[in-house]
């Protein structure tokens, strides 16, 4: 697409810029700064809306003025921000459950409690019109142009703002009842989500069924007008603070593959029916959750029932554009950090081959930027999905080597004493988290055989 920003825009940005500037006081500031070096700034959507992590030096974003400076970048130079976020990619578009942060701590919300304080700034940012913001006309609060939507994305970034808690419901559950719900299931969840007060998690992959989604054998049996469910979720992001869970299970006994699908709404309060236990990582972190279904009821289908497989890979094409911009932002900052601690152990002074890898980050980082922007509102492609997952997963997974590499030696060593609490520093952090990268929300193979059969037309993998 011919993506520009213009004189709307421009205002649009600074009308963005001041309110976070006005809002991002006291105990909200407090609340991002708290974030900064281990949360995910979940702007937008997941690979599709793809999470977020200022404005942007080498990732090309508009300048203050909204003006972009030499080739693309913002006339600032390279430059990083103060605490590294990262983007929140979400799914790869075969069902394999994200909420990642790009480096810290996990999808919106991390690995951290729904504090009183973040839940008061979905609030604040529901009633100012922030949620919502790439909804169609009849739903949701203001509108915004694609463009626009970007300007924010890329704002609420440098702005450090708190990680975001609405991520899911907004900008996959949403735009799904928008486009595939009756007007019954839109009324009953599109004003809580846009106010900042109902927040979703999302129950598609489970063991033996993460990138391979049409495994699922969670099942749900008809019980009058509801259905009730059964089965097991792994990688649920936001389990324990959702109000609702958008689930697909098996509706249709004895279906295999795609069919006898459904898209299920259950309400996450069901006490004795619904299990969510948290995953310890290696990070030392519990982002993530299992979920355990033992008869819990569901409101009802979403598309109809058996129509599960076509309402699902709707919402998975959800995951990716406006946002994937802004988690380049988080990239960016998180590669300012890693050069800040070169330079500080005087690596880039001897290490001509590191110096090179570090140069080579920067390049790709932009080529990534690039790319997203040549696809930003394209549909129809069937690779492009794959392949910015291929480019973000591999970057961001050599940036958590580079992260110890700098550090040599040390990069082993705890930032303090000896604690049996497990403490590691932000770039260790990275490290360990960016080992999922090329794994979840589909693996590199599952991208590589999609671009092979889906772009290519490669003869397909014997199954």
């Amino acid at each position: 697409m011919d993506f520009a920003f213009g004189p709307e825009d421009t205002a649009f940005r600074y009308e963005a810029r001041g309110w976070l500037e006005d809002r991002l006081t006291g105990a909200f500031a407090g609340a991002a700064e708290a974030a900064g070096a281990t949360e995910a700034v979940g702007a937008v959507g997941a690979s599709g809306a793809v999470g977020a992590s200022g404005a942007a030096g080498a990732v090309g974003a508009a300048g203050r003025d909204g003006r972009a400076g030499r080739d693309g970048q913002s006339g600032q130079g390279m430059r990083s921000g103060q605490d590294g976020q990262s983007g929140w990619p979400g799914q790869n578009g075969q069902g394999g459950q994200v909420g990642h942060g790009g480096g810290h701590g996990g999808g919106p919300g991390g690995g951290h409690p729904a504090t009183p304080v973040r839940l008061a700034w979905e609030r604040e940012l529901g009633a100012a019109g922030w949620i919502g913001l790439g909804w169609d006309a009849d739903h949701g609060n203001r509108r915004a142009t694609l463009t626009q939507q970007v300007v924010w994305a890329e704002e609420y970034a440098r702005a450090h703002a708190p990680a975001r808690l609405g991520h899911i419901g907004e900008h996959l559950l949403a735009p799904t009842l928008i486009a595939h719900g009756d007007k019954e299931q839109q009324a009953r969840h599109l004003p809580g989500i846009a106010r900042g007060e109902e927040f979703w998690c999302q129950g598609y992959s489970e063991p033996g069924a993460g990138s391979d989604l049409a495994s699922v054998r969670t099942t749900a049996v008809a019980d009058g007008h509801r259905y009730r469910v059964t089965g097991q979720k792994i990688w649920t992001s936001l389990a324990r603070e959702a109000h609702w869970c958008f689930v697909l299970a098996r509706t249709e006994p004895g279906s295999t593959r795609h069919r006898g699908l459904s898209f299920l709404l259950v309400p996450m309060d069901q006490p004795g029916r619904i299990d969510v236990r948290p995953i310890r990582q290696m990070s030392g972190t519990s982002e993530f959750n299992e979920v355990f279904f033992d008869g819990a009821e569901a409101a009802g289908t979403v598309g109809g029932e058996g129509n599960g497989w076509r309402v699902a890979m709707g919402l998975l094409a959800l995951e990716r554009g406006v946002s994937t911009l802004a988690q380049q932002i988080g990239f960016e900052e998180e590669l300012g950090r890693v050069v800040r601690a070169a330079a500080a152990g005087g690596a880039l002074d001897h290490d001509p081959v590191l110096r090179d890898r570090l140069i080579r980050q920067w390049a790709e980082l932009r080529t990534l930027r690039w790319n997203a922007l040549r696809t930003l509102g394209r549909t129809g492609d069937p690779g492009a999905p794959s392949v910015a997952k291929l480019l973000w997963g591999g970057w961001h997974r050599r940036l958590g080597e580079l992260a110890v590499q700098v550090r040599g030696a040390a990069a082993a060593a705890g930032p303090g004493p000896w604690s049996p609490s497990y403490e590691l520093d932000a770039l260790q952090r990275l490290f360990l988290f960016s080992r999922a990268d090329t794994i979840y929300g589909g693996s590199d193979e599952i991208q590589r055989t999609i671009i092979a059969e889906r772009v290519l037309g490669l003869p397909r993998e014997p199954r």
